[in-house]
């Protein structure tokens, strides 16, 4: 007994139970505390078998993150000798598994003889999501337990499956409604009475299922990453550890699985991807915000406007079984919008990611109506009108009149000012920003805005029904365009300026894909629609100094009517039913003549330049929105850029990128830009300050 494991009988079947809060996480105290009483259990010939099972939330949420970059704090058994151990037991041991068995947990599970779980339970192997591969045998046992192909599933897309799910697929001998410990004793009790030797999943040939040509299979599925998979390195070591197990001898092929484990848990991708697990973590956790305040409940919404992202917004509620209605301005807009909606469920419907059930349900919780009257029951009412301050200002007068006195009014701005908004109404402290991303049934991040008289119990509301609707949920500040825009805005004005010194859109593009972004800047603003920004950049137009550094080429675009791919032209051109961007000779003179009128000499500009510029800018605004106490951490920063604009995930974020490369670096090149381009680019205070003692973000 240690107060991390405990044991008990029942019979003469030992229950191993794991007890380490919050997730039963396989830290160096719980590996010891196991193994030193399976070892006892060993030692006792009144001993039947074992059931091993967990505490709290689940079975065991795998390894201890923490521990991957510490020292050790005691001995104890590496994780594979416990599993070996494990799977060596003389006699049955089952694995009961209620609540998650997820990476090392999971593998822990699969070292067991047998395994019995809850039909609720939830079992997988995420460690793809932390930049690497499974380390303790998943990659072997896997393939052996349910096939090839639904091993390499599991593995690649690191998403969990039901405990029904499980036992469909073989991963699981017995599923169950309830007392699952009890059932995984008799299972013992059925397994001595076959007097059958134990069975090691490691002893198991590896199911290659229908296929049979195993090189064609492994190529497929290498093929069926390329996209998702561009720029990271543990999907394609994890399809080459899975194709090992066909391949090679199980210890061979568990050597070579965890030399892989090690240089993808070792590679700074890893760390990266580790540090964004962190970070999206702890912004859930509002400086200032008691954790025990309780959030109010938000059981059924509104949303004000039909069109891209009215729509997508109120899918996401259905999505997530929260009834909404739609209120627009006439019956085309509202037809217009619904069949939006319905077109979206369809093609999902259609690809297999819902069912037929589920569509009928999740259109039935969405109910248009031209009446705000039919909202006054709605907990929530989210604006998503046009970016225009005097039309959210009407809506905003409205909805203070209509909802009920508790309901929480939202906008879906995405630059103008909270603050502004609220005052209008007479109830400030329930006004709050929650900015979508579009298309917003898609998008995992929101944007929540805090305006200065917030209420607590707002934002609490809000940052729960973030995480209800699947988001990743990160409070700000109000400032125009408030954390991701206003940094957006450095990065592409950069972009602007390089054009007007030699580059070309296709270019710049090229360097930022290859950097890992999913697009570049012009391919971007494309896809989002040039008009939209255009119309942000004439309402700031009077607020702009004289002497500020202006690019015109974008607006010059615009005057064309050319607002992108919903128009087939934009900074390129697209052919009729492609998304493809194919670089357009008229806009190439159209820039050539802006970098003429404008008085630069074009030049030569190499990657590396394109790449510093584009980037440190948009870090040197981080910095500044730090300082300014609009983000409460770089960590909030970072998430905001993976999730809504992304900002690739295997560099953690830009404030996690600009330590590893160092803020002497990033100063440098902002000092340089300052004395070209003026005040516009003058260093960060904080960046100079941490600059100059050679610490970093994470430092501060």
């Amino acid at each position: 007994m240690t107060d991390i494991v405990a044991s008990a009988r029942q019979g003469d079947v030992v229950v191993i139970t794991l007890n380490n809060p919050p997730v039963n996480a396989l830290s160096a105290l719980l590996r010891a505390g196991l193994l030193g009483v399976i070892r006892e259990a060993e030692d006792d010939p009144a001993t039947s078998g074992l059931v091993i099972t967990g505490t709290g939330r689940g079975f065991c949420g795998g390894a201890d993150i923490r521990e991957f970059d510490a020292a050790p704090v005691i001995p104890a058994p590496a994780l594979l000798d416990l599993i070996a151990h494990i799977e060596d037991f003389p006699k049955p041991v089952v694995a009961a598994i209620h609540g998650m068995a997820l990476g090392g947990g999971l593998e822990l599970a699969l070292s067991c003889h047998y395994r019995v779980g809850l039909m609720s339970a939830s079992l997988g192997q995420p460690e793809i999501k932390l930049g690497m591969t499974p380390g303790a045998g998943a990659t072997q046992r896997l393939p052996r337990l349910i096939g090839v192909e639904p091993a390499l599933d599991l593995i690649l897309t690191g998403d969990p499956i039901t405990g029904q799910e499980a036992f469909s697929l073989g991963l699981l001998d017995k599923v169950v409604a309830e007392r699952l410990v009890e059932a995984a004793v008799d299972f013992i009790d059925e397994v001595a009475a076959t007097s059958q030797p134990m069975r090691k999943t490691r002893e198991l040939e590896v199911e290659l299922g229908e296929s049979d040509d195993p090189e064609a299979l492994f190529d497929r599925y290498r093929t069926s990453i390329e996209r998702k998979a561009r720029g990271l390195i543990a999907p394609g070591l994890c399809i080459d550890a899975v194709e090992n197990a066909l391949r090679m001898p199980f210890d061979v092929a568990m050597a070579a699985e965890r030399a892989m484990f090690v240089v993808s848990r070792d590679s700074e991708q890893s760390k990266a991807q580790r540090h964004v697990f962190f970070a999206e973590r702890q912004a859930r956790k509002i400086p200032g915000l008691s954790p025990d305040l309780a959030a109010p409940s938000i059981e059924s919404a509104a949303v004000i406007g039909c069109g891209t992202m009215g729509s997508g917004i109120a899918m996401s509620f259905a999505n997530a079984g929260i009834p909404v209605r739609v209120v627009e301005s006439s019956p085309e807009l509202l037809e217009r919008g619904l069949a939006k909606v319905r077109d979206a469920f369809q093609t999902r419907l259609a690809k297999g990611r819902i069912t037929a059930d589920e569509f009928e349900t999740r259109m039935s919780l969405i109910v248009g109506t031209l009446d705000h009257e039919d909202i006054v029951t709605a907990d929530i009412a989210i604006e998503a009108v046009f970016e225009d301050i005097d039309l959210k200002r009407q809506v905003f007068t409205t909805l203070d009149l209509v909802c009920k006195p508790d309901a929480i009014l939202a906008t879906n701005t995405s630059t103008l000012d909270v603050d502004e908004i609220a005052r209008i109404t007479n109830r400030p402290d329930k006004v709050i920003g929650t900015h979508f991303f579009s298309p917003a049934h898609v998008m995992k991040l929101m944007e929540n805005v805090r305006g200065v008289d917030t209420s607590d119990e707002t934002i609490a509301a809000v940052m729960k029904l973030s995480r209800t609707l699947g988001k990743v949920g990160v409070l700000v500040g109000v400032c125009d365009g408030f954390v991701g825009n206003r940094m957006l805005r450095a990065y592409t004005r950069q972009a602007n300026f390089l054009l007007e010194e030699g580059a070309l859109p296709q270019q710049v593009d090229r360097v930022m894909y290859d950097f890992g972004f999913p697009m570049g800047p012009f391919a971007m603003g494309d896809l989002a629609g040039l008009d939209v920004g255009w119309r942000i950049r004439q309402q700031q137009a009077l607020r702009r100094p004289s002497t500020e550094r202006y690019s015109p080429i974008a607006d010059r675009i615009c005057e064309q009517g050319r607002f992108g791919q919903k128009t087939g032209a934009g900074w390129y051109r697209y052919e009729e039913g492609s998304r493809t961007p194919i670089p357009d000779p008229e806009i190439e003179e159209l820039i050539v003549e802006a970098s003429r009128e404008l008085g630069f000499e074009r030049r030569r500009i190499d990657d590396s330049e394109i790449l510093e510029r584009c980037l440190y800018p948009l870090i040197n605004e981080g910095a500044k929105i730090l300082e300014e106490g609009i983000a409460s951490r770089p960590g909030d920063i970072d998430v905001i850029w993976i999730y809504g604009y992304g900002f690739p995930v295997f560099r953690g974020g830009p404030m996690f990128y600009a330590d590893r490369v160092g803020l002497g670096t990033v100063h440098a090149t902002m000092s340089r830009l300052h004395a070209a381009q003026g005040e516009i680019q003058e260093p960060a205070p904080l960046l100079e300050r941490l600059a100059g003692t050679g610490t970093g973000f994470y430092d501060a």
